[in-house]
């Protein structure tokens, strides 16, 4: 971004905001696996090897 006017400003911003909302979704979708991990681990009966 050589000069600053306007277009390149706006170019930079959304290209910023796009990478700020992978970034978002990204993460929310991995807490999203967790907590269905999460569940899934809770929901399932505990075994273990008694001897």
């Amino acid at each position: 971004m050589a000069r600053k006017n306007a277009d390149n400003i706006k170019a930079y911003n959304d290209k910023l905001h796009k990478a700020q909302g992978k970034e978002k979704s990204r993460k929310a979708a991995r807490e999203e696996k967790l907590k269905a991990m999460v569940r899934k681990f809770n929901e399932s009966p505990k075994t273990t090897k008694q001897q």
